[in-house]
């Protein structure tokens, strides 16, 4: 399908979209419960003229680039022992289903009492590192082993055996994985500032305009999150495009 093509239909799937949201509000009948596409535009558009909006925003995202920094050098690091390793990968499959398994909400309740207010970086470290370990470990279990053998018997040194033949194999899967934990993560970050209420980010903002129902201010800091979140995963997109392509 050609790209002209593809877009048309996501501006046709967004209209579709805004036009049941106008349908849906005009039923209801009350902006104080389900305000209007446009009424929620005029909310999202003061955000931005807030005295408190960048601190508020930059916050949170410096909240899931703490986290994700976090995760990306623990996961890496004892993917890459894992995946060499059969008998620390065996160790580490119990803790990895315990994160993957317990819901985000536990999780919170759990941070709250031992960290706090750091409790947002604590989920999205906990959300982001069982998606990056494993795909880190898939990685080096994709390396051909007939190339390792055939460097070993050449003598070919250490430092050009990981440049030319682990990296191309484990770069893909891990900026695949790395797309699905930003995505994953920046919605578990918000859930922890709902739950924690610092005094700047998104989430505690979406619990403040939620307080005091105003719904137009919660659908309005939702899509800048939605947004936000958006740009972060169309980043890394890019990126693994980047890589695959380098390595194919």
């Amino acid at each position: 399908m050609r790209s002209s093509t593809k877009n048309i239909i996501v501006i046709a799937s967004v209209a579709v979209l805004l036009v049941l949201w106008e349908v849906a509000a005009l039923c209801i009948g009350s902006e104080n419960v389900m305000p209007g596409p446009w009424a929620t535009l005029v909310a999202t558009i003061k955000l931005f003229g807030q005295k408190n909006f960048v601190l508020v925003v930059f916050s949170t995202i410096l909240r899931g680039i703490v986290s994700f920094v976090i995760a990306v050098v623990l996961g890496v690091a004892l993917g890459i022992v894992a995946g060499l390793h059969e008998g620390f990968d065996a160790f580490m499959k119990p803790w990895i289903v315990v994160m993957r398994s317990t819901p985000v909400v536990a999780f919170v309740l759990l941070a709250l009492i031992w960290f706090s207010r750091s409790t947002a970086v604590f989920i999205g470290v906990l959300t982001m590192f069982p998606i990056i370990f494993t795909n880190i470990v898939a990685g080096i279990r994709n390396v051909d082993v007939k190339l390792i053998e055939m460097a070993r018997f050449y003598k070919v040194r250490r430092r050009s055996v990981i440049r030319n033949v682990y990296v191309p194999s484990i770069a893909p899967f891990m900026v695949s994985g790395i797309s699905s934990a930003v995505g994953i993560g920046w919605r578990a970050i918000i859930v922890g500032e709902v739950l924690s209420q610092p005094r700047y980010g998104i989430g505690g903002s979406l619990q403040l305009a939620q307080m005091q129902m105003n719904v137009e201010v919660l659908i309005a800091w939702t899509i800048i999150a939605v947004l936000l979140g958006a740009l972060f995963e169309k980043i890394i997109r890019l990126i693994e495009n980047v890589t695959v392509k380098r390595h194919i």
